[in-house]
């Protein structure tokens, strides 16, 4: 019982743990009761548990394993992270528990796998499922089956993937347990349910007698599909519908749930592909040349038999179709022709869309061949092109089919029809666009009137299938020249068909319910009227009706109320005149026709009264034009009767319901008095109203016709001009422009001066809308005309077309709003690429002949160059050609890939012509001709590479990028590991995605090989993948793309996640739908995207509807835009907050009772958005609402604007709704648009300080609903949004409880984001000093736990961040922080140690006031941002100041300084107010009190010891000094870079500290690199930066690098990535003549070429190597001026070989031979000799000669790191060097020993050399003979200078070495007559005396020195003059290097300099050798004093000095 109390005292998730089964029974007990009551799916709770699951389901114990199981259920149930956990549970259930006896475990684990799929993880699921299938256990597969079945059961086939499953099935049928047997025939059954017999297939090969059964089985099944039962988590609109199904029956929608199922399998996904083209017979293409028509059936039996595989392999099956084509065409066997067509028919079937590329070659073919009349023939032929428009779109045949239906041979036009009948079944509203049906239509009209009976009826079965498939509205337009007869007869053959799947069609019975209903209203009140009319009209049938109304057929009739078009019947003038007699006094029709002008003209009058007073349904408009052509009609003679007569004919067409037919009787004379110089006016007024009455497209056409008909000019010219008017008015809808080319270019040709100029005048209007393609009909005029038509053209230019002012009216009551969608389609095309299929184009089908195309595939280049120069011309000179362009495609495709690149370029630009000819017919030949030239992008030369991508353009610019990404030709070839491909197209994809609005599907197959570019070895495709990331995301969205990584690598998949992430942030938003004008005729932009600015066309929307709507007569269009935009503007004037009461309180209520969606997401998926719509509707006002929710961005900014002004005022209605704007504002965090982030940030700041005013404080729902995603922008990159957001955080507080907050910000600090875990952690901090520990929530102990994890975190920010967030809590507890925080690594400890020693220590009532009342003024949002000052960095530096934050924070309002200053501190107030003022200046030294510099270093103790080098305390407290001064080299601002500089070499020439440098090296390198970018890139650029302080910073700059690598062990730090930029800059300086051109400029380029030769020197031998190797290959590769680069790396090169005999020993062979291998494969041997200098060729074999030489045949041991090494041209190589030279490692040449005048015989074994040097170093081990051996060695190392002591010291002591080297000097000294002291270490490093090429520097260098050293402390004022006169004199001099690095250093004293003054002064008085410290004296006398008083006045004065000179 005592182990009982000890574990019931444990927290849950321990006892979960516990080794003890009944605690673990316990804990289960509890969590599970535990995950049932937490209601919140994002509770912290839930992350405790899930390392834990997988143990409760694979617990070994059976009592508390089924306890488990039961507590995993409802964990996934309600975890929010339970999907994190799915494969190792699911993995866990397979193994333990599907295997357990007891059958309620069974049950408890399938429900678990079943719940996982809810939360949508099916796949995962799946896959480890189908993994359980081959466990040995066989108890483990059935229940694997069983899980399968019953997740197919409930979630249905759209869930669970089915190909898998069914890939897996035949195994199971072989197994010898008949369980699994069994569970396997009920998966199979299962599965039948679904896909019914696409099952069939993949189980042909089971035993026969299973799958007999199966078939039994499969029989009982019922025919009804089955529907899903159980729905995701993202289905729960679905699972409502189903509920309701279930409730009322299930009757409503089974046919959509049967289609929907139908779609959900394809059976050929299910089947493995077959490679046939292998299986071909060798001989096939030469029997299927055969004469014997029996060798032909063999080939084609042959290749029969191979087409029968239901699904094949992709691949180039070219030759095969051409070969079959063939056949069909041409063969005169009629058995053979059917046999290729069944061929056919099997390769379309097998391949699919993949065949959709030779489609366009075999369907012309095959309509040729219905000509036959053997049904056998005809039937293949049909079954054939069947499965080949399947592989297509309707929309790429239409051109082959229209050419075959004017055919002579009625069998052809016959099955041509039937075959569209049959395509049409397969079509939807969708797929046939009335822009695709319009042709088709208008071609079958045609044979409805064809003689044969056959072809009629086939036009009218395809009418009838389009009627039936797009529905009669639709169609009816097409048929408005059709009687009733034939009307009839086309919807009879409609009633018959019957669509494939039983699909509804768009005008069944339940479509045509809606229409009648909608029409029935307008009808009521005119219900009267008609009937008198219609019975009028039928009680004289017209006999010529037909034939005199055909010319008002060009166009739409007149719509009736009833929604259907019916053309108005012509009626007879007894009829008329009976009709004009009701509604006409009798007066007036007494004298109409009266010899007397005035009795006409008072007629005239009488009847405009009557007119004027009608009803307009009562007015028979045709009888009173009938009246008005009366003898004299239109030949009347006085012009005010005419005048009169002309303005009533406005007046009907206005007034009442004018058609067509009545216009046609008018317009002749309108046309014919249109010129009349006093009736042409009101003859322009009749035809505009009868533009508005008719549609102006078709009276437009009419007047044009009648005009040219005429040969009055005048007549011409002022029709022209009328119409020009009236497209401004009307816009361009629907205009027919062929219509009127002819007459246009009559016009133009006309010999009256004044037509021409209207037609011109007309060109320039239609120029506006059609832009350039217009002016391609006019190319072939004269020049003079056409220089015209230009400067017309020219005067339209930048011109945007006016909006319509006039509309047609029969629109606003009898257009739907499928006639909108249509009209736009048509017209948006009108004026762009619907232009190009308006031109005259000529079929060069015919000139493409075999010798053509034989030429263009000749083996001889010159003949091939002859045929594409020949298809060139004939292109050329047809100008605009026809789709079909023969064999030329096939021929063109294959000089793509052309040996010979002049003749691929030629052919690239005949694919460039073919495009600008062709135009949007060239979608056919996308798959054909266009992705061939995308291969071409993989070319190596770039002038082939760019000519490509230029073609590309052009037939991108043509077909769209549809086309190309459908399929997988594109996926294919991104497959090609051709890195010049892959970034080519990478490019061009991320070009072209963003302007798409919707992309294929296929586009997802792209996403492997993205990936795959992802991680290229190539860097330019690994760029230009991720370049293209965002956008691919834009399209297939995060969590798609996500996905899809599933199936790559472990590692792969972690790099490619984090790019996706980052992808994610920078997605481009879609593209917005183009604006459609109100009811779609209103559109003005038709010509182009830049007609009419959006807002305008968005804000005339609403007026359009309103002008439009009315049923009243016409009125001016500028009366009543305004009063639509007024009554606009008043709708705004209102409230846009609606007060609802108590709707929060419901919309809570319901969210608990998950009635609508948890706000809780990852991403905001559709789902949400349109609930949040929902619920705001009711609380917004609607326009409001509508600009929150608009696709475009800047509607946002707009609504949020208004939402800013009207806050306070609306305040109540504001905080009625506040969750629901809250929410809405969430939605705009996940938006891209900084603008609109900005805006909502900006709102939230006004929105809690107005909550805060008005006492309110936030609900949990609210907050839930609100913090976490506030928290996400937290992280933001940039700083504004996160100084508006730390804003918000603030101001949260206030209304918003800090103990809530909290627990948000710590789920923040698990972000992958280390900007929001660091911000995170800050603002934990500012809470603790805020409002004490009582804010820590859920316990102190355990929020500090976890704050102390961050403390070891990789990113530095985020570990300042914690510390000082620890540092806060102990500020406020003390040493109880210590316990709280747990147990901590070491160095974690010491880290958090060390900062709060660092930190002020107060009492925690002290330190919180301040803070509070900090905290305590939210009113300015601003004001809370110096909280974080360092933050707002502009540089965005990485040295972290926060550190000091805290200390600040607490003294913000205490000047006062730290009592114990620390020497490397920086001055960080100051820092920060220069950060937040943005100002650089260079800060003011610290005041120091310098006697406390002295205090702590006075110990005895600590000077009796020799002391290191290395002052480790020093160098810890120095990091972050170091880093800040480092990152004030790369500085903007000259001084600042001089003065970091200044300190640097300050430290680098002490040895004592330079050591603090280690490890700083590649850091203090880059900042330098980038500092010479910047000189070149701004400093010289730029006239106003004094060109002196340029040579002072480059001064700076070499003396400090000089100074660098001078000091080997710093030098050889240096890796080689940046010893390449590094030396790439130098060359780049040396090379650059602006610094020539300075004055001193020569000076710096001396300097670095001394700097050059000492980094070659000194620089560790791999890595310089190395990057020399890697400098040279990239400035061979680069094309611009890189000769003197490449010339100038190869001398270094030289210089480097020179010093290998040095240098081998230290030298990774393997790196540098690798490094060598990569260069040679970028230049091989034969590359690398065509290259134009001989010398890279020379420079590499010397390289490789040299190594070969001194190490022999060894050097083939180190090729270790090639891949493929026999492959290699490297090994090839080095064995024909070694073999030429022989074993030459004992026989090396040794420069040194040459120099030193040795002999090669004086040279002793390694043997004797290693005893000597032993014996030496045991003498200098013992204190009897220290001095002896230290002279006999200095000796040896003179007598043999190039000896290797690195043996010998390399395992001794720092100390014991730094005594040798000490040594070493003072001989060296002392020879030289020249005392050095140990303690001041010369410029060079302590391992340049060991150098063999180190020489002495003479006394003068000393000298010189020492006077430099004096002038940089203030002692001399001449130095830097002397320093360059000295430089100038001996400019080749390696002397001057030292001068060079010395004299450009500001006199600046650092305070480090300060104090290690004092300790050099400190360690020289423990020396023994006077003559040593006398000899320091002259160096060092300004540091030290007789007296520490002295020495302090000293120090004070010359810190003065300093401070004075700088300001």
């Amino acid at each position: 019982m005592a182990d009982d109390s000890e574990w019931m005292k444990l927290p849950i998730d321990q006892k979960c743990e516990h080794k003890v089964w009944k605690a673990r029974l316990n804990g289960y007990e509890e969590a599970l009761k535990l995950f049932q009551r937490i209601e919140d799916t994002k509770s912290p709770e839930w992350g405790k548990y899930l390392g834990l699951i997988k143990k409760f389901v694979t617990d070994s114990n059976a009592v508390a394993q089924l306890k488990g199981l039961e507590a995993a259920l409802a964990f996934v149930e309600n975890a929010h992270v339970a999907s994190r956990t799915t494969g190792e549970v699911v993995s866990g259930v397979v193994t333990k528990v599907f295997n357990q006896p007891k059958a309620r475990a069974k049950e408890l684990g399938m429900d678990i796998c079943l719940m996982y799929i809810e939360i949508e993880k099916a796949e995962v699921v799946q896959d480890e499922l189908i993994k359980g299938l081959d466990n040995k256990n066989p108890k483990i597969v059935v229940a694997c089956l069983e899980t399968l079945r019953k997740a197919l059961s409930e979630f249905g086939s759209k869930i669970v993937t089915l190909k898998p499953v069914v890939k897996i099935l035949p195994k199971q049928f072989e197994s010898r347990e008949k369980a699994v047997r069994d569970e396997a025939k009920l998966l199979a059954v299962e599965i039948y349910r679904w896909i019914r017999d696409a099952l069939r297939p993949p189980l042909q090969n089971i035993n026969s007698v299973q799958l007999k059964e199966l078939e039994e089985e499969w029989v009982k099944l019922p025919s009804a599909p089955p529907k899903q039962s159980r729905f995701l988590r993202s289905q729960q609109d679905l699972k409502a519908k189903f509920e309701q199904q279930q409730v009322q029956g299930g009757e409503h929608s089974d046919g959509d749930d049967e289609e929907e199922t139908a779609a959900a399998v394809d059976p050929y996904e299910l089947l493995e592909p077959v490679e046939i083209l292998s299986k071909l017979p060798k001989d096939f293409y030469e029997k299927i040349e055969a004469k014997k028509w029996q060798e032909r059936k063999e080939a084609l039996e042959a290749v029969e038999t191979l087409t029968k595989n239901p699904k094949l392999e992709n691949g180039d099956y070219g030759d095969l179709v051409r070969a079959l084509k063939k056949v069909v065409g041409k063969d005169a066997n009629v058995m053979l022709v059917s046999l290729a067509a069944k061929c056919l028919a099997g390769l379309a079937s097998g391949l699919r869309k993949k065949f959709g590329t030779y489609a366009g070659q075999v369907v012309p073919t095959i309509l040729e061949k219905f000509k036959e009349k053997k049904l056998q023939v005809v039937q293949a032929l049909q079954e054939a092109i069947d499965a080949v428009f399947l592989t297509t779109t309707l929309q790429n045949l239409s051109e082959d089919i229209l050419a075959v239906m004017d055919n002579k041979n009625p069998s052809i036009k016959q099955q041509a029809s039937l075959f569209l009948a049959r395509s049409f079944r397969h079509c939807t509203q969708a797929t046939l666009p009335k822009s695709v049906l319009k042709p088709f239509c208008a071609a079958l009209i045609k044979q409805v009137n064809d003689s044969a009976p056959e072809v009629r009826d086939a036009a009218f079965e395809a009418l009838g299938t389009a009627m039936k498939v797009v529905g009669e509205k639709a169609v009816n337009p097409f048929l408005a020249d059709l009687d009733k007869l034939k009307l009839d007869k086309i919807k009879e053959s409609a009633d018959k068909v019957e669509l494939p799947g039983g699909k509804k069609s768009a005008g069944g019975a339940p479509a045509e319910k809606k229409p009648a209903a909608k029409a029935a209203p307008p009808e009521a009140p005119k219900a009267s009227a008609p009937p008198k009319k219609s019975a009028a009209a039928a009680s004289k049938p017209s006999s010529g009706a037909p034939k005199k109304g055909k010319p008002a057929s060009g166009g739409k009739a007149k719509k009736t109320s009833d929604g259907k078009e019916v053309a108005e019947p012509e009626l007879t003038m007894e009829v008329c005149e009976e009709l004009a007699a009701g509604v006409l006094p009798q007066y007036c029709l007494q004298v109409l026709d009266s010899a007397n002008w005035k009795e006409r003209l008072a007629s005239m009058e009488e009847f405009q009264k009557a007119v004027e007073t009608m009803d307009k349904v009562a007015m028979p408009c045709q009888a009173l034009v009938r009246m008005l052509a009366k003898k004299p009609g239109w030949k009347e003679t006085n012009f005010q009767v005419m005048q009169m007569k002309l303005h009533i004919v406005a007046l009907v067409a206005q007034r009442g319901q004018f058609s067509k037919t009545s216009a046609s009787v008018v317009l002749e004379g309108l046309v014919d008095k249109v010129g009349d110089v006093k009736c042409g006016g009101n003859a322009k007024e009749g035809l505009t109203a009868i533009g508005e009455a008719c549609s102006l497209p078709w009276t437009a056409e009419q007047v044009v016709s009648l005009a040219f008909a005429q040969k009055n000019p005048k007549n011409q010219a002022e029709a022209l001009n009328w119409l020009a008017n009236a497209m401004k008015e009307f816009g361009f809808a629907g205009i027919n422009v062929k219509a009127f080319i002819n007459n246009v270019k009559t016009a133009l040709g006309a010999t009256n001066p004044g037509v021409r100029t209207a037609a011109i005048a007309l060109l320039g209007v239609m120029h506006l809308y059609m832009g350039a393609p217009l002016r391609m009909f006019f190319e072939d005029e004269k020049p003079a005309l056409l220089s015209q038509i230009d400067a017309e053209f020219e005067k339209m230019q930048g011109q945007t077309p006016p909006a319509p002012t006039r509309f047609t009216r029969k629109s606003a009551s009898a257009e739907d709003e499928g006639d909108e969608g249509e009209e736009h389609e048509e017209d948006g095309g009108g004026g762009g690429q619907d232009v190009m299929d308006l031109l005259p184009r000529s079929d060069i089908g015919d000139k493409i002949s075999s010798d053509l195309v034989s030429k263009i595939g000749d083996k001889n280049w010159k003949i091939r160059k002859e045929g594409l120069d020949e298809a060139a011309a004939i292109i050329s000179e047809a100008k605009f050609i026809k789709a079909n362009i023969g064999e030329l495609p096939l021929a063109l495709k294959g000089r793509l890939t052309d040996s010979n690149k002049i003749l691929v370029q030629q052919t690239l630009s005949i694919l460039q012509q073919l495009a600008a000819a062709m135009g949007p017919g060239l979608k056919q030949h996308v798959k054909s001709l266009g992705i061939p030239i995308i291969t071409v992008l993989g070319d190596s030369k770039a002038n082939v590479r760019a000519a490509a991508l230029t073609t590309l353009q052009a037939w991108v610019d043509q077909t769209g990028m549809k086309d190309w990404l459908e399929g997988e030709d594109l996926s294919e070839e991104l497959k090609r590991e051709n890195p010049f491909l892959r970034q080519e197209v990478l490019g061009w994809l991320a070009e072209k995605l963003p302007t798409m609005r919707t992309v294929p599907g296929d586009l997802m197959l792209c996403i492997p090989q993205l990936y795959a570019c992802l991680e290229d070895r190539n860097g330019d495709v690994r760029k230009k993948a991720q370049d293209a990331l965002p956008t691919f995301m834009m399209h297939l969205g995060y969590e798609k793309m996500n996905k899809a990584t599933g199936k790559l690598k472990p590692a792969s998949k972690d790099q490619v996640v984090a790019m996706l992430e980052k992808a994610r942030a920078v997605m481009p938003a879609k593209p917005a739908a183009p604006a459609k004008a109100g009811g779609g005729k209103a559109s003005a932009d038709l010509g182009g995207p830049a007609s009419v600015p959006a807002e305008e066309v968005a804000d005339g929307k609403p007026e359009v509807k309103k002008i439009r709507g009315g049923a009243a007569a016409k009125k001016a269009a500028s009366t009543k835009k305004p009063a639509a935009k007024g009554q606009k503007e008043d709708d705004r004037s209102g409230p846009i907050f609606i007060f609802v009461p108590n709707a929060k309180e419901q919309r809570i209520k319901e969210e608990k009772q998950l009635k609508i969606l948890k706000w809780n997401f990852i991403t905001p998926r559709d789902e949400y958005v349109e609930q949040l719509k929902t619920q705001m509707s009711t609380c917004l006002a609607k326009w409001l609402q509508e600009e929150l929710f608009h696709l475009d961005f800047q509607r946002h900014v707009k609504a949020i604007g208004v939402m800013i002004e009207r806050l306070e005022s609306e305040s109540e209605a504001v905080i009625g709704c506040l969750d629901l704007i809250l929410k809405w504002f969430t939605l705009r965090f996940f938006d891209t648009n900084t603008t609109v982030l900005m805006k909502a940030l900006e709102f939230l700041k006004l929105l809690f300080i107005m909550l805060n005013n008005e006492n309110y404080h936030l609900t949990e729902y609210e907050a839930n609903s609100f913090i976490p995603y506030l928290i996400l922008k937290v992280g933001e990159s940039k700083d504004g949004v996160r100084k508006d957001v730390r804003a918000i955080l603030t101001m949260l507080c206030k209304v918003y409880p800090a103990s809530k907050v909290f627990p948000f910000l710590m789920e923040g600090t698990k972000s992958k984001n280390s900007k929001q875990r660091s911000e995170c952690l800050e603002e934990l901090g500012c809470l603790i000093e805020g409002y004490g520990m009582n804010v820590c929530q859920p316990t102190p102990a355990k929020s500090l736990k976890e704050i102390a994890v961050h403390i070891g975190d990789r990113d530095t920010s985020v570990r300042n961040a914690a510390l000082n967030t620890v540092v806060a809590v102990y500020n406020v507890c003390g040493d109880q922080v210590y316990k709280l925080i747990g147990n901590l690594s070491e160095k974690d400890m010491s880290m958090l140690e060390e900062r709060i020693k660092r930190s002020a220590k107060k009492a925690p009532a002290k330190q919180s006031a301040p803070e509070k009342t900090q905290r305590d003024h939210p009113a300015n949002p601003n004001a809370t941002f110096s909280r974080k000052p360092a933050q707002e960095d502009p540089n965005k530096l990485k040295i972290m100041y926060r550190t000091y934050k805290i200390q600040s924070r607490q003294q913000h309002n205490e000047p006062s300084h730290p009592s114990i200053p620390k020497e490397f501190q920086l001055d960080l107030d100051m820092i920060e107010e220069d950060m937040i003022r943005e100002e650089y200046k260079l800060p003011d030294l610290i005041q120091h009190n310098l006697d406390e510099l002295l205090e702590p270093i006075i110990i005895p103790k600590l000077m009796t010891r020799n002391i290191s080098l290395h002052f480790d305390d020093l160098h810890n407290s120095t990091a972050s000094t170091i880093n800040y001064v480092i990152s004030q080299v790369a500085s903007g601002d000259i001084n600042t870079s001089i003065q970091a500089l200044a300190q640097i070499d300050e430290v680098l020439r002490q040895e004592d500290k330079a050591d603090a440098m280690s490890g700083h090296i590649d850091q203090l390198l880059i900042a330098t690199i980038m500092q010479l970018r910047l000189i070149n890139s701004t400093h010289l650029a730029d006239d106003r930066v004094d060109k002196k302080d340029v040579i002072k910073l480059y001064s700076c700059i070499m003396g400090s690098l000089l100074s660098l690598f001078s000091m080997e062990s710093l030098a050889r730090e240096a890796s080689m990535g940046i010893l390449k930029d590094l030396m790439h800059g130098l060359i780049m300086l040396m090379l650059d003549s602006r610094v020539e051109d300075i004055e001193e400029g020569t000076q710096v380029i001396r300097s670095v070429n001394l700097l050059v030769i000492r980094v070659l020197e000194k620089s560790d031998p791999t890595n310089l190597i190395s990057a020399l190797l890697v400098l040279l290959q990239d400035s061979l590769v680069s094309t611009a001026g890189s000769h003197r680069i490449s010339d100038l790396v190869m001398k270094c090169l030289w210089r480097v070989i020179r010093f290998l005999p040095e240098t081998i020993h230290n030298i990774n062979l393997d790196r540098i031979l690798l490094d060598v291998h990569n260069f040679m494969k970028v230049f091989p041997k034969e590359k690398l000799k065509q290259h134009k200098s001989d010398l890279p060729h020379r420079t590499l074999k010397t390289l490789l000669h040299s190594l070969c030489k001194l190490t022999g045949a060894k050097i083939l041991d180190h090729l270790s790191m090639i891949e493929n090494r026999n492959e290699s041209e490297l090994e090839a190589h080095l064995r024909r060097v070694v073999k030429h030279t022989g074993n030459l490692s004992g026989v090396k040449s040794d420069r040194g020993n040459e120099k030193s005048g040795l002999r090669t015989e004086d040279r002793m074994s390694k043997a004797k050399v290693s005893d000597i040097l032993t014996e030496i170093f045991k003498k200098i081990g013992s204190k009897e003979n220290t001095k002896e051996g230290l002279t006999e060695l200095y000796e040896y190392k003179l007598k043999y200078s190039d000896a290797d002591l690195e043996p010998f010291l390399k395992n001794t002591t720092q100390v014991f070495q730094s005594y040798v080297e000490r040594g070493l000097r003072m001989i060296e000294s002392e020879r030289e007559g020249k005392v050095r002291i140990q303690t001041v270490i010369p410029q060079n490093s302590c391992d340049s005396v060991l150098s063999s090429n180190e020489e002495l520097r003479p006394a003068a260098y000393y000298y010189e020195r020492l006077k430099i050293l004096k002038q940089r402390h203030g002692l001399e004022n001449t130095g830097r003059q002397a320093g360059l006169n000295s430089s100038e004199e001996e400019p080749q001099q390696q002397q001057q290097q030292p001068t060079i690095s010395l004299m450009s250093k500001p006199a600046v004293v650092s305070s480090t300099d300060m104090l290690h003054s004092k300790l050099s002064q400190l360690k020289e008085s423990r020396e023994q050798y006077q003559q040593e410290r006398s000899a320091l004296s002259p160096t060092r006398a300004h540091t030290r004093s007789a007296s520490p008083a002295g020495n302090l006045d000293d120090l004070k004065k010359r810190l003065e000095r300093i401070k004075s000179k700088l300001q």
